[in-house]
């Protein structure tokens, strides 16, 4: 459990708005326009909500989903846990240029041993490793049944928790060389982040974020069988809380009367990181992204950035539109480029009516 605390839940004001479903974009690779209201259910949202200057202006839930309840936010964790390493980094806690085993000499015989923090927040280790959602025998599923996030089949023999399996990843090409997406780099920042700080990743989230947000629910993360939490996909919570996380991003890190992200952190996490480092990937709904501190950044007009979850999990973030929008859904296939072509225009779309609409 990730606390709330005993404060009163911060207000989130309400201006709800009535022409949003009937907002048109185009979806990426298609010749005829769709509507918001069509793209929710393309995208089999649970539910979404959208903030815009502070103020909720849309809020739905579908299927089992209600208002009170809570849905995994998979890899959108990722954010979370990363963007407290940054603050960890900021406030010379952490130094992004030491390697994971001088944090962590158990990793000293993997494949993380020479990989620097700062490789882990970029996701531009060598670590021999693939993330393959579909495939039952990659390595995604082997971290999925290490960390008893996913069922173990009769006579499973491997790694019984998290850290050992990160024990077994060797390298398989230098570090630094590109950006290749893989959760056990988040997990492998969360083993250096609890032993620097002599706290877990619960704890460090209910201190420094989540008992300051203002926030209705306490939150939860799956754990493994030695209570380690799956620091790369496992975090539990409700949808208003995202908002909350959301708009305290787009904010610069100051939201419920507080300065609770140094500013300096989400100024670096926009810049982004290098283009050509990301293009390697072939993420071809995302052409000029960028990806810094474990968020996914667009380099658009607008200087937006996301945290993004397989299934459908989002916070999208625009600046300029002064517009936040989360969502959870279930959608059958796991990565965001079956999603993309309809959720990527749809929030820019919504973005840009919102902003024809500012004071």
């Amino acid at each position: 459990m990730v606390s709330r605390g005993t404060a009163t839940a911060s207000e989130m004001p309400r201006a709800e708005r009535t022409d949003i479903d009937a907002v048109q974009f185009q979806p990426i690779g298609a010749t005829v326009p769709m509507t918001w209201a069509q793209s929710l259910l393309a995208n089999y949202t649970d539910g979404i909500l959208v903030l815009h200057g502070g103020r909720i202006v849309y809020e739905r839930y579908f299927g089992a989903l209600t208002s009170a309840g809570q849905h995994i936010a998979f890899s959108v964790t990722k954010s979370f846990v990363a963007t407290i390493a940054a603050t960890l980094i900021s406030e010379c806690v952490l130094d992004e240029g030491a390697t994971v085993a001088s944090y962590v000499p158990e990793l000293k015989e993997s494949g993380f041993a020479d990989a620097t923090i700062r490789e882990l927040l970029d996701m531009t280790t060598g670590v021999r490793y693939t993330e393959n959602y579909a495939d039952e025998l990659s390595p995604f599923w082997d971290l999925c049944r290490a960390s008893d996030f996913l069922p173990r089949p009769a006579g499973f023999s491997g790694p019984e928790t998290s850290y050992a399996y990160l024990q077994t990843l060797g390298k398989g090409y230098p570090h630094g060389e590109c950006f290749v997406y893989k959760t056990v780099n988040t997990d492998a920042l969360a083993w250096v982040m609890s032993r620097v700080t002599g706290q877990s990743i619960s704890e460090l989230l209910r201190e420094r974020i989540w008992s300051r947000l203002g926030v209705e629910q306490d939150a939860y993360f799956t754990v493994d069988p030695s209570g380690t939490e799956f620091a790369g996909a496992g975090l539990i919570l409700c949808l208003r809380d995202l908002a909350r996380f959301g708009e305290m991003m787009r904010l610069r890190g100051r939201y419920n009367g507080q300065q609770i992200v140094p500013a300096a952190v989400i100024d670096d996490i926009c810049r982004g990181a290098s283009g050509e480092q990301f293009a390697f990937a072939g993420y071809k709904t995302l052409p000029g992204w960028s990806y810094r501190n474990m968020w996914w950044v667009s380099h658009n007009s607008h200087g937006a950035f996301t945290a993004r979850g397989i299934h459908g999990q989002g916070i999208y973030i625009d600046p300029k539109a002064e517009t936040v929008i989360v969502r959870f859904a279930s959608h059958p296939m796991a990565a965001n480029v079956n999603l993309d072509p309809t959720s990527l225009p749809a929030y820019e779309a919504l973005a840009s009516h919102l902003m024809g609409g500012l004071c």
